[in-house]
């Protein structure tokens, strides 16, 4: 079947010498997996390489054949050209890693025009503004809801937050946050994107992304922590 969508690029491998097996987000089928035959010769003017970088956002024509194999592109082109995210190595590293967590966590190739919605919202909120330090755990976070595991914030005056329940606790088991830690949670839980960024320090951010990371670790079966982690604690250090 002939489909026109839009389409969010999760990841690219190499295969073989000149081709690509590119797994996206679509708006019209969900999780896609494309091969790209000679991504890498410069002739193929219409499948350029540029394109499959880390979600950048496409408008592809392709055939959907649905029988769990590989599908192919017809046409392509950027439906955003971003702005800053391809030559700002904070926003670049972002990318990077959020499109390695998008890869560990979501496998089930089913539609959610809502999911793609948020990511292509959020990945345009990024490549336009220049405070982000708080983007990545938001992001994480908000993501939390697509993915089933949003955490239940009913009772959220108590004082500690167990990550295996999801939920918050009036004392401390064995799988509560500390205090200090569920006092900093609570705060991100408060954030959105246009919020005043400047809310946590460094440090707190660095436990807040290791939270989060555990968080999904234990309601993810198979959640991998990304390899871009170490990167992206350097360039927020």
């Amino acid at each position: 079947m002939l489909v026109k969508t839009k389409a969010i690029v999760i990841s690219s491998l190499k295969y073989q010498e000149k081709s690509l097996i590119v797994k996206c987000i679509t708006y019209s089928d969900g999780l896609k997996s494309y091969f790209v035959p000679n991504a890498f010769a410069a002739k193929k003017s219409n499948q350029k390489i540029a394109y499959f970088q880390p979600m950048s956002i496409l408008e592809i024509e392709a055939n959907h054949k649905n029988k769990g194999t590989l599908e192919h592109f017809k046409e392509i082109k950027l439906a955003h050209a971003y702005q800053s995210i391809s030559n700002n190595i904070i926003k670049s590293t972002i990318v990077m890693f959020l499109s390695e967590i998008i890869h560990h966590s979501i496998h089930e190739e089913e539609k959610n025009e809502s999911l793609f919605n948020f990511l292509e919202s959020a990945l345009l909120w990024l490549d336009a503004h220049e405070e982000i330090s708080n983007f990545h755990l938001i992001l994480l976070l908000e993501l939390t809801k697509f993915l089933g595991i949003y955490p239940d914030t009913s009772e959220s005056e108590l004082t500690y937050f167990d990550t295996k329940e999801g939920m918050f606790s009036l004392f401390q088991g064995t799988n509560c946050l500390s205090e200090h830690e569920t006092f900093l949670f609570k705060k991100l839980i408060d954030l959105k994107f246009d919020s005043v960024q400047k809310v946590f320090a460094g440090i707190e951010r660095q436990i807040l992304l290791k939270i989060l990371l555990d968080y999904y670790a234990v309601h993810l079966d198979g959640f991998k922590k990304p390899k871009s982690l170490d990167v992206l604690k350097e360039v927020f250090a």
